[in-house]
């Protein structure tokens, strides 16, 4: 009798599970959030996220976060492609009127973060990511003009 009491609530919490699963972004296969690696404050900007591509195909994002409270960019590429794999693969912030900094590296999951002080200036960012492949392609994204002059 108690079995029946049960059966229920089980089923119930598969279909909540299910349709959590479903909500999921398309493009989201990894665990990893550019608000969770770039921190507590950060969130994305206006033109903030930006495949990185080696022609159709997108190997990650690449994201520009800004923390309102300290005046702080940040910018992380995460992979989607050759997840758990490491490869060669960059992040970088550049500030108007600074040179570029960038965290490079055979990573498996992201790269970065890369966290500048930008408050009241312009920023450009960028991400790559190669693959694994014999030609080594590189996937390229971001914006290599400057924005966000906040």
């Amino acid at each position: 009798m108690h079995v029946l009491k049960f059966v229920p609530k089980v089923v119930a919490a598969a279909a909540l599970a299910g349709s959590v699963l479903v909500a999921v972004p398309a493009h989201a296969s990894t665990a990893y959030t550019p608000e969770g690696v770039c921190g507590a404050g950060f969130a994305r900007v206006a033109d903030g996220a930006k495949p990185v591509k080696d022609g159709k195909d997108t190997y990650g994002y690449v994201y520009l976060m800004y923390n309102r409270r300290t005046g702080y960019n940040c910018v992380v590429t995460i992979k989607t492609s050759y997840y758990r794999t490491p490869t060669y693969t960059t992040a970088m912030l550049r500030v108007q009127g600074s040179k570029p900094v960038t965290d490079a590296g055979k990573f498996k999951y992201y790269a970065g973060p890369v966290k500048l002080k930008a408050a009241g200036k312009c920023v450009a960012y960028w991400g790559t990511i190669r693959n694994t492949r014999i030609d080594f392609a590189e996937a390229k994204g971001g914006r290599a003009t400057f924005g966000n002059c906040k």
